[in-house]
C-alpha cells in the first residue's frame, strides 16, 4: 500500500493510476481524511487477489481440521453489528 497527499497525487497522476492497474493500493491523504484510489471493475479487486484466495482455502483447511471456533448469536452481533 502506498499513502501520498494529495500534492503528490495531483503532480503524478498516471503513475499512481498505472499502480493501481498493477492491484497496487494507492491512499490519498487530504487534511483529516484519506481516501482509496480504485479502478472500475466488474468483480470485487478484493476477491481477485490471489493472496486473499490462498488465505481463504487455508482457513477453510483449519476449520476441515477441527481448529475453528463457533461464534454464539451474541458474539456475531457483537462482532458484525447484526
Amino acid at each position: 500500500m502506498i499513502v501520498i497527499n494529495s500534492r503528490e497525487f495531483r503532480e503524478n497522476q498516471k503513475k499512481y493510476f498505472d499502480l493501481v492497474d498493477q492491484n497496487e493500493r494507492v491512499v490519498i491523504k487530504r487534511k483529516n481524511k484519506s481516501y482509496e484510489l480504485t479502478p472500475e471493475v466488474k468483480n470485487d479487486r478484493f476477491f481477485d487477489d490471489p493472496r486473499i484466495h490462498e488465505r481463504i482455502a487455508k482457513s477453510l483447511q483449519s476449520l476441515k481440521e477441527g481448529k475453528g471456533i463457533k461464534l454464539t448469536d451474541q458474539e456475531q452481533k457483537e462482532l458484525f453489528g447484526l
